[in-house]
């Protein structure tokens, strides 16, 4: 199918059979989608909007670019981007004030950067390669329901175009890409917060911002504050991305405008204030409320879960959309080994739980530790005694899913995190006790949000 052409639309009455259904056109839906069309199954993907679509996460990781390659978009979207060669810390609490972690310094040498991307075109290059690909891409079309057989032979996908028309799919196998929605994590009640985490975050782009020069233009900027941390994200075209993350309470406290709340929180921070002097807000703000969670389990019979379908954590390290993609590769050697090998199933969906759960495993550690005073001086003021700072780039660059040999100096980076934390017991016991009273639990942030 061109993507000119139409799909064909099955009505309530009909029934359209497909061996897998995508829920969800995004980076993870879009990949697991052209992949296994590629691979000659019968694919539909269902998008509940229309590509180019907002959306926020603008910053790659260098272990994204083999990914691309691999299906096949590199060019596309090397066309879209700035290149992104490292990620700088900058810390009030520092006399260095701020910190520059190159990613051409990781253990592996052959990653030495990655892209920044508006994620509308972004995302638009991976949906129309999946069409590309055989897949058949629906969009204005959100699934409703999912019933599946109770001799696990299949499932059909109950979903709802635009006009409030009905349709069905009969499938095979279903993947849930459907990101924040965890459709089947709220279907089977299985979608929880994540007791260790909790944050919420206010995000608009800006043109004009002041950015480094030269190599360093396409860099990622992370800003700590009282109330958390920004991002600070340049894009190809000359706006810039900016975000808050701040604990829930805080942003429950917002009594003004969601607009006039930004703008004041960007204040405390006059780092960032100050590469923003003569930048002019150019879109909307945005906010969401708690957004850190997990499911309880990644797949079932006759389906898996992928990306923030799966679990969220934070996007302090832009680790979401290469584990999103990631996800999407091991989730499309899986389906096609449950399809075409019935007896392998179990042990191929074994398979992909441990590797769509050892991303958020990894990263995670680090993420509930980043507003940490120890954590902070580790970063400030980096050393590479047993290789530590070179795995720990490795980590950033979201080298996990290889074989470079990572693992042991990250453990000895955890050991230096603890004795040192030990070593300054009592900021460490009043920065215990002041993150357990930050993440607790505000009912109602998601309204404050908007």
């Amino acid at each position: 199918m061109t993507e000119l052409e139409s799909p064909t639309i099955p009505s309530a009455a009909t029934v359209g059979e497909c061996d897998v259904l995508v829920i969800g056109g995004g980076p993870a839906g879009a990949t697991v989608g052209a992949l296994l069309a590629q691979r000659g199954h019968k694919v539909v993907v269902l998008e509940k909007e229309h590509h180019p679509r907002f959306h926020i996460g603008e910053s790659l990781l260098p272990a994204n670019l083999a990914l691309l390659e691999r299906l096949g978009v590199a060019e596309a979207v090397r066309a879209i981007g700035i290149e992104k060669w490292g990620a700088e810390f900058v810390s009030p609490w520092h006399e260095a004030k701020s910190q520059t972690f190159m990613f051409g310094d990781a253990w592996d040498k052959s990653m030495p950067f990655s892209y920044q991307v508006r994620r509308s075109e972004f995302d638009e290059i991976l949906i129309r390669n999946a069409a590309k690909m055989g897949a058949e891409v629906i969009e204005g079309c959100r699934v409703r329901e999912v019933a599946f057989a109770p001799d696990h032979s299949g499932a059909t996908v109950h979903a709802e175009y635009e006009s409030g028309s009905a349709c069905q799919w009969r499938a095979r196998f279903v993947v849930d890409a459907s990101g924040r929605d965890t459709l089947l994590g709220k279907k089977f009640d299985i979608k929880r917060r994540n007791p260790k985490h909790n944050s919420s975050a206010l995000y608009a782009h800006f043109t004009g911002a002041t950015r480094h020069s030269g190599q360093d233009e396409g860099n990622i900027t992370i800003f700590w504050f009282d109330h958390g941390w920004f991002w600070f994200i340049p894009l190809a075209d000359g706006a810039t991305s900016i975000g808050a993350v701040v604990w829930p309470h805080y942003l429950k406290s917002r009594s003004k405008p969601v607009k006039e709340f930004f703008l004041d929180t960007i204040a405390l921070c006059p780092a960032l204030s100050e590469r923003l002097a003569h930048a002019t807000l150019s879109s909307e703000v945005e906010a969401t409320g708690n957004f850190s969670y997990a499911c309880d389990r990644t797949h079932g019979p006759n389906y898996v879960m992928i990306g923030d379908a799966f679990a969220f954590i934070d996007p302090v390290f832009s680790s979401g959309v290469m584990l999103a993609m990631q996800g999407g590769f091991v989730a499309a050697d899986t389906v096609d080994t449950c399809l075409r090998e019935p007896a392998r199933a179990s042990a191929a969906l074994a398979y992909f739980d441990r590797q769509v759960r050892k991303g958020p495993k990894e990263f995670s550690w680090f993420i509930y530790r980043v507003t940490n005073p120890t954590m902070r001086d580790l970063f400030m003021g980096p050393r590479n005694i047993w290789r530590v700072k070179e795995a720990l780039l490795s980590m950033l660059a979201g080298d996990i899913f290889g074989k470079t040999p990572i693992w042991g100096s990250l453990a000895l980076l955890k050991g230096i995190f603890y004795i040192s934390s030990a070593l300054n017991f009592k900021r460490s016991w009043q920065a215990a006790r002041m993150r357990k009273a930050n993440i607790r639990v505000v009912d109602d942030a998601v309204s404050a949000a908007r």
